[in-house]
């Protein structure tokens, strides 16, 4: 894990953000407190992993700290900003683009700001569409509904075509909004920028709804995803125990690692079994799942699974992986092979079944943010718009130990956030679902 690595040689890790020059200009926001670019927000926040660190280097390795700073680098004046939403949808992208339009707008006094249309494609001559003009008013709704305005699409595009067509517009900072893909897109542009010494801020705003961002401990899009995920759980729950033996399959996001399908099993006690992609499991055997689930449709008459779509792709015979256009590696349906092993199982010892396999992903990704999350989307929005105008670049905002931080693109998509076997968030869900217990005959478990 890349964590661990940090820990073990934190000088093999670069913290340090890109500046595009001196920022000569006085920031005409409102703010009392402003932030300087030595403040730092440190790593680890364990003073066993402080001292550790301290013995082996001659600094702790740390976050420059996110907020407003008193000179800016952008001319408010003649700033022309862009902002561009990339991937698979998800809650709050409306919220996102509402917040940097209404920060740089009133905050700032920027004028022009348009938004790209459906992802890096639209800063290509392939588009067939033109931007979006976008204020305060254009902006002023659109929090309620899912989606973006914008569109969305899937896709790496040249970045030395994507900076000519910056150039032409005098689009001077690019606000990307999106996961590892999109951010890895947002690199090669910053850094196309950059050789031409362009001058333009590229600045992510972290999208991703499995909330596997490498040195980002929190995404947008995530509680609402938990809680709408909890909602279907309590339906497969009420499906499950309406019939006789029945098992409830819910099949939720997440590739390569299972925050979403953890965090919304531990929401929701009635889970009997959580599956993640980081821990694996078998279906045969004394201790494989399908002998658990009997266990315990013996003792409560019914079972409910939630799986992550990345779990179990071990057990797939032949697969044929496919890429799709952001170059993630298309999934093989989880859900419906478990749905199959359960149901022969079952068969093969006469024991009636009523199986019911339910996949919200697509309802869970369109829906509109919650509370929660459209605070944190305008917070989010906020720090951009500063990092931005300050003159950064090539950076992330992230979120770490209770602040806001920025993270160096190349940091952020080093390697998946994945679950910790060992972090209390899956000590609770095995607490919580008594998994291990269900599935073990002797000291194997599943999990």
């Amino acid at each position: 894990m890349a964590y661990e690595n940090v820990l073990a040689n934190p000088n093999a890790f670069n913290f340090e953000i890109q500046q595009l020059g001196e920022a000569i200009y006085a920031n005409p926001s409102s703010h009392e407190i402003f932030i300087d670019s030595a403040e730092k927000i440190i790593f680890s926040s364990q003073t066993k992993n402080l001292n550790h660190q301290l013995k082996i280097c001659n600094h702790l390795p740390a976050f420059e700290k996110a907020g407003a700073r008193k000179q800016i680098f952008h001319n408010p004046k003649s700033t022309h900003a862009a902002i561009i939403t990339c991937g698979g949808l998800c809650p709050g992208l409306n919220n996102v683009i509402k917040g940097l339009v209404n920060v740089l707008e009133k905050d700032y006094g920027v004028k022009n700001i348009v938004g790209i249309r459906y992802g890096y494609k639209g800063l290509t001559k392939a588009s067939n569409h033109e931007p979006i003009q976008l204020n305060s008013t254009v902006v002023d709704q659109i929090h309620k509904q899912g989606g973006t305005i914008l569109g969305s699409s899937r896709g790496n595009q040249d970045p030395d075509a994507m900076v000519d067509e910056l150039q032409r517009r005098n689009i001077n900072i690019l606000f990307c909004i999106g996961g590892d893909g999109t951010l890895k897109g947002a690199q090669a542009i910053a850094e196309a920028a950059n050789k031409r010494q362009a001058n333009i801020s590229i600045v992510g705003v972290p999208k991703t709804i499995d909330n596997d961002l490498g040195f980002v401990e929190k995404t947008f899009g995530f509680e609402t995803s938990v809680q709408v995920a909890s909602e279907i759980i309590t339906s497969a729950h009420c499906e499950a125990e309406g019939a006789e033996n029945g098992i409830g399959i819910v099949k939720l996001m997440g590739r390569d690692s299972g925050f979403i399908t953890a965090t919304a099993s531990l929401a929701n006690s009635v889970v009997d079994f959580c599956l993640i992609p980081e821990t694996p499991f078998r279906f045969n055997g004394p201790n494989g799942i399908c002998a658990a689930i009997h266990r315990r449709i013996e003792q409560n008459k019914h079972a409910v699974i939630v799986v992550a779509e990345g779990a179990g792709q071990d057990l797939f015979e032949n697969s044929k992986k496919t890429i799709d256009a952001s170059g993630n590696v298309l999934k093989d349906d989880i859900g419906e092979l478990l749905k199959q092993e359960i149901s022969a199982y079952f068969q093969q010892i006469n024991t009636p079944v009523s199986i019911k396999y339910l996949d919200p992903s697509y309802h869970i990704r369109s829906v509109s943010a919650n509370a929660a999350d459209a605070v944190f989307c305008h917070l989010l929005a906020e720090y951009a718009v500063h990092a931005g105008m300050s003159g950064k670049t090539n950076l992330v905002i992230g979120y770490w130990n209770n602040f806001f931080t920025h993270v160096p693109i190349q940091l952020a998509t080093k390697e998946r956030r994945m679950v910790d076997l060992d972090s209390a968030l899956w000590r609770g869900v095995v607490s919580a679902t008594q998994q291990d217990k269900a599935s073990r005959t002797n000291t194997d478990s599943i999990s």
